[in-house]
């Protein structure tokens, strides 16, 4: 049986989040109104999650907590930035149960000991219009590298352009939880762990501190996120689409398209991959080479930065791929 909220916000907060800030020094167990942080510098990230909107709202409090997480370690991991804790705040539905809140701390905890981070403060609270969804923001905060925080804006004409891991994966493993799509259930099972489940790429965004020009999170789309990235640097980039990376399951889903670069440009524009899309000097490239091997995360070189601005997408003959190049907009 699912148990109600019998005992209140700050009993909840005593018994499912203070346990989470045991390693968290200056967090005071949660029992003041702020934490005491030591003296430094923190590179310092904050996303939100909505259900319905970030992730569907019957999934398992356990993947959300542990989601909420990654979506901003993910930011961390683009900066180069090694993770200490966070700040997390809850909105919760009317109707929610001790039992389910109680699974999404566990989510926490699970994540907390993955990554040795810990939670040091926040707030959590109920909406009261029924049907309202559940809300969630996470404030997180690490520490830059010593060779300092690897921005948007340091890419140069002439620099290469690499994104680690695959792309358009969680755009399929959505389509595939909403039904709009069909694939075998080892290929499901595949996709829609990469939605739910992102891996924020922490160890090769340190490796990439002094050898990257430029980085982001690939959060809105590997094509929006390199706008984004070409617009602060005042260069253009030049992508070729027959570079970028694929999944097993992704490239099968491909080849059964009959638009092969639409379909490519689609994979493209997906969000919720949490890659890195970073620039480099191509003196650089074994330095590349090595934080890939160094870190065991697979980086594939797509493209350069060129003269101008925006963002060109090329197909095998180097001719222009036409996309849609805004990405996800929440307010679209």
């Amino acid at each position: 049986m699912r148990r109600p909220l019998s005992n209140g916000e700050f009993d909840i907060i005593k018994t499912l989040f203070a346990p989470l800030s045991k390693e968290a020094n200056g967090s005071f167990n949660l029992t003041d109104d702020a934490a005491l942080l030591a003296t430094g510098e923190y590179v310092v990230t904050k996303d939100l999650i909505v259900g319905g909107v970030h992730f569907l709202e019957k999934d398992p409090l356990d993947l959300v907590a542990r989601k909420l997480l990654r979506v901003n370690l993910s930011d961390l991991a683009a900066k180069g930035a090694r993770p200490v804790g966070y700040f997390l705040g809850c909105v919760w539905p009317k109707a929610i149960k001790q039992d389910a809140i109680a699974r999404f701390a566990a989510g926490l905890a699970v994540d907390q000991d993955l990554f040795r981070i810990a939670l040091f403060g926040g707030d959590t609270t109920r909406h009261r219009a029924a049907g309202a969804p559940l809300t969630l923001s996470a404030t997180l905060f690490g520490t830059p590298h010593r060779q300092g925080m690897l921005t948007r804006s340091g890419a140069s004409v002439g620099d290469d352009l690499y994104v680690t891991g695959t792309i358009g994966d969680a755009g399929l493993g959505l389509a595939a939880l909403e039904k709009r799509e069909t694939f075998s259930k080892l290929d499901r099972d595949y996709l829609t762990a990469r939605y739910r489940l992102p891996d924020p790429r922490l160890v090769i965004g340190g490796a990439l501190a002094g050898h990257a020009s430029a980085a982001l999170d690939v959060s809105d789309g590997l094509l929006a996120d390199a706008v984004h990235l070409a617009a602060e640097s005042g260069v253009s980039l030049i992508i070729d689409a027959e570079r970028i990376p694929l999944s097993e399951a992704a490239g099968l889903w491909l080849a059964k398209q009959a638009d092969r670069n639409a379909s490519l440009a689609a994979l493209a524009s997906f969000g919720d991959d949490y890659e890195i899309l970073f620039t480099a000097p191509a003196s650089m490239r074994r330095a590349v080479d090595m934080a890939s091997k160094v870190s065991k995360t697979r980086v594939r070189r797509i493209g350069q930065a060129t003269k101008g601005e925006g963002v060109t997408l090329l197909d095998m003959d180097r001719n222009v791929i036409e996309t849609e190049q805004g990405g996800y907009d929440h307010f679209a």
